[in-house]
């Protein structure tokens, strides 16, 4: 039997809790990916971006405390599913093709992540919670970095893979 929630701030905590076990699964997601990666260039963003998602874990612990709440690692079925589906396409994949899938799989990953900020952001502002919208908006504002460059690598690749299949 699961706990209900029963108050706006209950549900944001567990969402915010929710972010937490995002983000502690993205990390471990870059980890496997920088390994699959067949590109140096994808190894480093990889490397960047895990970087990036240990500053965002820290920004959502800060917000649990300026909340005065204990960190909480609610599920997040999302990400399970989507690292579920990239693992399965990797495996599915010629070596070729590698790079990609991952690709794709980022950037549903950066898209996920985007929304689950722009929500939580919605309601810190509506709690008044200035402190928790500013450490949200960081994570936030480097997660849509990170989308702008999965789009530039993928539309880099896209066109090199399909020049060399003409």
């Amino acid at each position: 039997m699961f706990e209900r929630l029963n108050t706006p701030q209950e549900l944001f905590n567990y969402k915010l809790g929710a972010a937490l076990t995002m983000e502690n699964k993205v990390l471990s997601m870059l980890g496997d990916l920088e390994e699959n990666a067949q590109r140096e260039e994808l190894k480093q963003q990889f490397r960047h971006h895990a970087e990036e998602t240990q500053e965002h874990i820290r920004n959502i612990e800060q917000a649990f405390q300026a909340l005065g709440e204990e960190p909480d690692d609610s599920p997040c079925p999302a990400i399970e599913g989507l690292e579920k589906e990239g693992k399965a396409n990797i495996k599915k994949a010629d070596d070729k093709m590698v790079d990609a899938v991952i690709l794709s799989g980022a950037a549903e990953t950066e898209h996920h992540e985007i929304a689950v900020y722009e929500g939580l952001i919605t309601e810190a502002q509506a709690m008044g919670k200035q402190d928790v919208v500013q450490l949200l908006q960081k994570n936030l504002e480097q997660e849509q970095h990170t989308l702008e460059e999965v789009k530039q690598a993928t539309q880099e690749l896209a066109q090199e893979q399909f020049a060399h299949a003409a």
